[in-house]
């Protein structure tokens, strides 16, 4: 039985995280791991709200920290309900150290995360690619699902394909891990430059790997700039529409010239995102 893992913030619990968690353990029949990050040094108050006549106020203090807890632990409790309905095997992590290290660490020992695309850990909201999403699809040791925030349920896959072996190997771990959607509808995307041929890059092997994986899979072939080109796409596509793609690592140098593709589709496009890289 595989693990998954599902990261929550208690403070601003996402239930379409959940849904989606829930519905891939319960296709796949996996374990579902809820993590909720209870870092303890992050609330939902501010210092200043602390703050009377005579300083930083003890009463005040504890109604904050009481509410805090009290908000977590309805999270938990949902998550808890929700997997008992669905019928699924399930736990759940309560981590109390710095957010972004724990699921990090969490992530080694997990076949796959998932975790809304809007997550910050922080009181405020950020323009998506967030920092703590960024941080995270940096160095997490496992594929990830980018959930948006909305949930809707999976009825088609989109494979982002660039001849690169990152794509292929996003390709392969999302057909181990999730062998149950092969029976969607499965679209494989490339593009090539406006001045080449519509000819799909190792297009032998591409094809007689993907017959073994996705056989009645339909191949798409645009001509542009990628980024263009595949947002242009995927805006046409339903919102029950997964998108698996790979690399997001490249080098500090390389990323203040050229966004990953991943930032620009959490930008652009309000759909579930499968990343996985190899590194």
């Amino acid at each position: 039985m595989r693990k998954i893992i599902a990261a929550f913030d208690g403070l601003k619990y996402s239930a379409s995280t959940r849904q989606y968690a829930i519905q891939v353990a319960k296709e796949g029949n996996y374990h579902l791991v809820g993590v909720f990050l209870d870092d303890k040094t992050y609330s939902s108050y501010k210092i200043y709200e602390l703050i009377t006549e005579e300083g930083v106020s003890d009463a005040r203090l504890k109604q904050y920290e009481d509410k805090d807890k009290a908000t977590r632990m309805a999270a938990a409790k949902d998550f808890e309900e929700q997997c008992k309905k669905a019928g699924i095997s399930f736990s759940i992590h309560h981590d109390q150290n710095i957010a972004i290290q724990d699921l990090k660490h969490e992530s080694i020992y997990a076949d796959l995360l998932i975790i809304d695309s809007r997550e910050t850990l922080t009181h405020y909201t950020e323009k998506l690619p967030t920092r703590f999403v960024r941080d995270l699809l940096t160095d997490v040791q496992c594929p990830v699902i980018l959930a948006p925030s909305k949930y809707k349920p999976l009825e088609k896959v989109v494979l982002l394909y660039d001849g690169e072996p990152s794509s292929v190997f996003a390709i392969k771990m999302f057909s181990y891990l999730l062998p149950t959607y092969a029976g969607l509808e499965v679209e494989i995307i490339s593009v090539n430059p406006v001045s080449s041929s519509l000819h799909l890059k190792d297009n032998k092997l591409m094809k007689e790997f993907m017959k073994r994986h996705y056989p009645k899979a339909a191949y798409k072939i645009l001509k542009g700039l990628a980024e263009d080109e595949i947002i242009k796409h995927l805006k046409e596509q339903p919102a029950g529409t997964l998108v698996v793609l790979g690399a997001y690592r490249r080098s500090a140098i390389s990323r203040w010239f050229r966004e990953s593709m991943a930032d620009v589709l959490m930008k652009e496009v309000k759909l579930p995102l499968f990343i996985a890289h190899n590194k």
